[in-house]
This record gives C-alpha cells, sequence and structure tokens, in this order.
C-alpha cells in the first residue's frame, strides 16, 4: 500500500487558503464599499432634508411678511381716515416715517438699501469675498429688510414687498450653506438662486412665475448643478403660502370675453404705451440712483435724509390728491380695475408713477414689481377710456398694460407674462400676454438698458475683512500690472 502524498497536500491546503483569505478580503472590501455608499447617500439625503427644510422656512417667512405688510398698510389707511383731517396728518407722519426708516438702513441694514434683486445680482459675482456676499445677504439682514418694508408700507410710500422678498429669500437660504458638506455638490449660487426665486413664489403665489423668474433674471448658468432641488425648493415655498392662503389666484379670476381681431389695434397701443412708460421709470431709477450733475443729485448726495422728506412728501401730496389710491402696492385699484368696479381719477395712472418713483429715489428698501402692476393696468384702463370702451370690455387691456409694464420695467417678458397669467388665470390670453410682453421689452430697450443689473453694478461694497487672496496661478504681480 503506498504511502500519500504530503506534499501534494500541503500545496492543496495551501491554496484554499489562499482561496480562503482572497475571498474574506474582498468580501470586507465589498461591505466596506457599501456602507460607504450608504453613508453617502445618508449624508446626501441629510443635504436635501437641510434644503427642503430652508424652503419651507422661506415660504413662512413670505407668508409673514404678506401679514405684516398689509397689516402695515391698512395702520397707514386708518391713520390717514381716521379724522376729516387724517390725510393732512400725512404730510408730517410720512415724511418723519421715511426719514426714520433710511435713517436705520443706513446706520444699521445698509446692504438693504433699495429693491433687493441688485443685492442678489450683485452676489452671485464669483470674486465677492464672503464678508462682501453676507453684508448683502444674510438672515440678520432679511429680518431687518422685513421690518424696514413694513415701516415704508406704514408710511405710505408707493412701494411692494415682492423684489425685497428676493433678498430676503436668498439670505435665509443661504444660510443652509453652513448645515451642507463640502463635497455636497449644492455651492453658494445655487443656494441664493432658489432662496431668490421661492421669495417671489411665495410673495405672488405663483410657483411656476418662481421658477422662470430664476432661469431668466438670477442664474448665470445655462443649467443649475442642482436644479432637482432648486426647483424643488421654489415649489416648496410656494406651497406653503398656497397652504396659508389658499388655492386663489393673485387678483382672483379674470372675466375675458371672447378675443376677437377687434382688440388687436388698442392691444398694440397698450403694449407700445406701456413699454415706453415702464422703460422711462427703469431709465428714471437708475439715473436717479446713479446721480447727474444737477442740484437734486447733489442735495441728495449731501443729505440723504433730507431729500427723503422731500420724496415723501411729494408722495403724500400724491395720496392727498388720489385719495390715497397710490400708497402701498397698489392691490385694490388693481383688483377693482380687473373687476371693472374701479372709481379711480382720471391721472391715477401718471400720479401712481410719480409715487413709485419718488419712493424709489428716497432710498428706503422698496420694490417695483406690485406698483408696477398697478400703474400697468391704469395704463390698459387709460387706453380703453380714451377709445370709449365699456369696462367689461377694457379688462383684456388691464391685463395686456399690467404684463408690459412689468416686462418693460424689469426687462423679463418670459417672468412677467408667467407671473401676471397664473396671478390672474388669465389661460385664455396666453397668447396676446406673451405677445404683449415681448412688444413692451423691446420697446423698453430703445430706452435703456435692464435696470437691475445696472443698478447692481452701482453697489459700492465694503472692504474685505479676509486676508488678500493669492493671485491665480500665471497671472501677473501687482507690481507688474500697468498702472
Amino acid at each position: 500500500m503506498t504511502e500519500p502524498d504530503s506534499s501534494g497536500l500541503r500545496r492543496r491546503l495551501s491554496r484554499w487558503r489562499t482561496v480562503g483569505a482572497q475571498w474574506i478580503r474582498e468580501s470586507a472590501s465589498a461591505i466596506r464599499t457599501i456602507r460607504q455608499h450608504e453613508s453617502v447617500a445618508g449624508r446626501a439625503w441629510f443635504d436635501r432634508s437641510v434644503i427642503l427644510t430652508y424652503a419651507v422656512l422661506t415660504g413662512a417667512i413670505a407668508v409673514a411678511f404678506t401679514l405684516m405688510s398689509e397689516a402695515a398698510h391698512e395702520s397707514f389707511e386708518f391713520i390717514s381716515r381716521a379724522t376729516p383731517a387724517g390725510a393732512w396728518v400725512t404730510l408730517l407722519w410720512t415724511p418723519a416715517l421715511t426719514v426714520a426708516v433710511l435713517w436705520w438702513t443706513r446706520r444699521f441694514a445698509p446692504g438693504a438699501l433699495g429693491s433687493g434683486i441688485p443685492q442678489v445680482l450683485r452676489t452671485l459675482d464669483d470674486g465677492l469675498y464672503p464678508s462682501q456676499r453676507g453684508w448683502l445677504v444674510s438672515v440678520r439682514l432679511s429680518i431687518q429688510k422685513v421690518l424696514l418694508v413694513c415701516g415704508g408700507m406704514l408710511a405710505g410710500l408707493s412701494i411692494g414687498r415682492e423684489g425685497p422678498m428676493v433678498q430676503i429669500g436668498a439670505g435665509v437660504m443661504h444660510h443652509a450653506r453652513r448645515w451642507l458638506r463640502p463635497n455636497s455638490g449644492i455651492d453658494s449660487h445655487d443656494l441664493l438662486v432658489a432662496g431668490a426665486a421661492a421669495g417671489i413664489a411665495a410673495a405672488f403665489n405663483t410657483p411656476l412665475g418662481g421658477v422662470i423668474f430664476a432661469l431668466e433674471q438670477l442664474s448665470r448658468r445655462r443649467s443649475l448643478s442642482q436644479s432637482t432641488v432648486v426647483i424643488a425648493s421654489i415649489v416648496l415655498a410656494g406651497l406653503v403660502a398656497v397652504a396659508a392662503f389658499g388655492n386663489n389666484t393673485y387678483f382672483g379670476v379674470l372675466r375675458v370675453q371672447q378675443l376677437n381681431w377687434s382688440l388687436l389695434g388698442p392691444g398694440l397701443l397698450v403694449a407700445l404705451a406701456s413699454g415706453l412708460a415702464g422703460g422711462l421709470l427703469s431709465r428714471l431709477i437708475v439715473v436717479s440712483a446713479r446721480g447727474l450733475p444737477d442740484r437734486f443729485s447733489r442735495w441728495r448726495a449731501q443729505h440723504p435724509l433730507r431729500f427723503a422728506a422731500g420724496c415723501a412728501l411729494g408722495v403724500a401730496l400724491i395720496g392727498i390728491a388720489t385719495g390715497g389710491a397710490t400708497s402701498g402696492a397698489g392691490y385694490t385699484p388693481t383688483r377693482a380695475l380687473l373687476e371693472a368696479e374701479a372709481q379711480l381719477p382720471g391721472v391715477y395712472t401718471v400720479l401712481k408713477f410719480c409715487a413709485t418713483w419718488l419712493s424709489a429715489w428716497s432710498g428706503v428698501p422698496a420694490g417695483v414689481f406690485a406698483p408696477s402692476l398697478s400703474i400697468g393696468a391704469g395704463i390698459g384702463n387709460d387706453v380703453a377710456v380714451l377709445l370709449g370702451m365699456s369696462r367689461e370690455a377694457a379688462i383684456p387691456l388691464i391685463a395686456l398694460g399690467m404684463v408690459g409694464f412689468l416686462a418693460a420695467a424689469t426687462q423679463g417678458p418670459l417672468t412677467a407674462f408667467i407671473i401676471v397669467m397664473e396671478m390672474v388665470s388669465g389661460h385664455s390670453m396666453v397668447l396676446s400676454l406673451m405677445a404683449c410682453a415681448m412688444l413692451a421689452t423691446g420697446v423698453a430697450r430703445i430706452v435703456g438698458l435692464p435696470m437691475y443689473q445696472d443698478l447692481a453694478a452701482l453697489i459700492k461694497l465694503p472692504e474685505p475683512t479676509e486676508a488678500p487672496r493669492p493671485p491665480a496661478p500665471g497671472s501677473p504681480s501687482p507690481e507688474s500690472r500697468p498702472r
């Protein structure tokens, strides 16, 4: 009988040990990979949860801002109408409160001056330092902006809250950056765009308008790196507003009669008039902010508080002349026009235009979105009155004036078209509203350049508190640059 081959047995055992060890190593590596993927997926879901939580917070702040601004405007109306001499009281009340709002803004929140949209556009500049970005958008600044705009409403100025809500939403959403992973793939640009557009969506109760506003006015990229999360944030903020105020359109349901070719001529006239007027307002606001070599610009630069008091006095006088119709955002007169129940003075449109310009010229935190809709509605109504049309037949022209003036003033035709369509439920006028927005924007570009980009370029930023950034590789040193 032969003895077993011990060397062959040892070779087989060695091979089995090698295979077993390799299998154990591969199994352990697979387990580690699975755990890493699960951990990364868990952190990614945590990042998304943080962003959506801040989107809900943005919507809640927009709801609170809406309620506070409406209460402030109602308080001003009570003050101006409580007594027979109440209207004349506004000659002291409006300038005094305007000066107080401007003084606080210049002293404690200079980044809140103006509308808010130019600040967000400037914040999207990749060359800003973190301290400069925080000077333009932050939670603290957002809270102050809410209170300051409500103060302007309480003063009776012709301002809106939608533009400021853009800066407020951007400041709130940008705060989420500190809770996200460095490699989350969501940068400051996406958060700022999401917050600003979420603010518009919640302010107007128009989620689709917020998405279009983000793509047309704010985003400087061809596609957002986290577009799904950004759009979800915008929609979620809009849903918060819907939950608070109901699924109602901003100005109710538009009762449009059968459209026919007889409205072509009046519609073209409204588009041209609103385009010229909107472009003029845009140019006036930019020129007023930049300043000219005239006595008013020198007075504004040397004595900003006195100048603001003068502007506010002009707004108060206009309010007395119109019975208070030009104060605030102009929601009530606009809705009355759309419902064919308006009893407005014949010079309402011109005076609302002047009151809005003076309010913006004063320098207080103020938006022009809602006042632009009111002015545009007045233009449409004036054209209808000029042509002898009935109130019901004038409703389509009023809607065209709203979209035309807003598109001309902001030079954002898609945003204006979508927002007005959602605000008046004007789906039967889709093509007419779109054509009017495009034509009015083209006319406005003859008068001046886009307002928000020019205003953003005029913002004077503070010196950064961080250390100077090292020059990029291959860039010339400061000493070697041509002087």
